[in-house]
């Protein structure tokens, strides 16, 4: 059975894979099944946003799809960047571009004072409208510099409370226990697992 993993960013799916590795799924991103245009991001929630993706691209592919809408909530800034993670910095920045944008805005923000959270949220679709979703949360605070290579988008600057280290200099193993994602993920698999049995009940 095929699981389309609603992105172009083969680092997320290396991620999924690994979380994902003892399920009987064959895991494909949209590149893999020839999907070129965007599902457009119009929701004001991170909710809204990974419903939209799954719905439409499960519609597109005609395949069991999961989507997901990560975003960094810095409390110093009211929440921001939050839904609009990707695009604080304008569009088509790099990471190191987005970095560096969220660094100046806390230039004067003392440490103590520049508490974060990643949050992630997941929508399983199925092509006729079924819906499913799960949300994760790592807390943890905006460093004052970049370190580490092991990640993309905010992790080599997100200190993560519990580990003392950034997320970008975790191992991917252990990523895919404390992240956002992989406790999004942790509960996704369950839904997962639940349509597997499903789909054998029905043949």
């Amino acid at each position: 059975m095929r699981l389309l993993i609603a992105t172009h960013n083969r680092g997320k799916l290396i991620e999924y894979q690994a979380m994902f590795a003892d399920l009987p799924f064959e895991l494909v991103t949209l590149d893999d099944v020839g999907i070129r245009d965007d599902v457009p991001e119009t929701g004001a929630t991170l909710a809204e946003n990974a419903r939209l993706k799954a719905l439409g691209y499960a519609r597109a592919s005609g395949l069991l799809t999961l989507a997901d809408d990560s975003g960094l909530e810095v409390d110093a800034l009211g929440g921001e960047p939050g839904v609009r993670s990707k695009r604080y910095a304008g569009e088509n920045k790099s990471d190191a571009e987005r970095n560096a944008f969220l660094l100046a805005k806390l230039r004067d923000v003392p440490a103590g004072k520049r508490t974060a959270r990643f949050r992630c949220v997941i929508a399983i679709a199925t092509p006729d409208g079924k819906l499913w979703e799960t949300d994760g949360v790592c807390e943890g605070e905006i460093a004052f510099d970049a370190r580490g290579t092991n990640g993309f988008g905010y992790d080599p600057i997100f200190h993560v409370a519990e580990r003392g280290v950034r997320m970008a200099e975790l191992s991917t193993a252990e990523k895919n226990r404390v992240s956002h994602r992989a406790r999004a993920a942790e509960q996704a698999r369950r839904v997962l697992l639940g349509i597997i049995e499903s789909v054998g009940r029905d043949t």
